[in-house]
């Protein structure tokens, strides 16, 4: 059902000040940069080996925004990869309401509805969607 972790998200208040420590103290490459308009966010992705970093900055009143008014910065969400969204929802139970958007790198994504131990957890798709979501 799940092919790899595609990525850990950090919420920030401010990517480009949070980005020195990743890649100037930690080592870790920038190797995509974006601001998703429907999200309301910007999201930069940070290579660490096989996995990524993804930094999560909220532009204007967004989701991530409240989050980091409650929570502060600090770990967002866990993101797992599949290479099907519909078809590995149809396989969770409870997620048929499930809704699909363009997300990040131009890959279907969603969150699930269920949050084990509090902590969200996000799909996404191996591969770049050219369809119409």
């Amino acid at each position: 059902m799940f092919t790899t972790m595609d990525h850990i998200a950090i919420a920030v208040w401010d990517i480009d000040q949070s980005l020195g420590y990743y890649t100037e103290q930690l080592g870790l490459a920038l190797i995509h940069d974006e601001y998703l308009e429907s999200a309301g966010v910007r999201l930069a992705y940070l290579k660490l080996g096989n996995n990524m970093i993804q930094l999560v900055q909220p532009i204007g009143d967004t989701p991530v925004r409240k989050f980091l008014e409650e929570k502060g910065e600090g770990l967002h969400h866990i993101c797992l990869a599949t290479d099907n969204i519909p078809y590995t929802l149809d396989k969770l139970d409870g997620e048929d309401n499930t809704k699909v958007v363009m997300g990040g790198r131009n890959r279907r994504a969603c969150f699930i509805g269920r949050k084990p131990n509090g902590l969200a957890i996000e799909l996404t798709e191996n591969d770049p969607y050219t369809g119409v979501v």
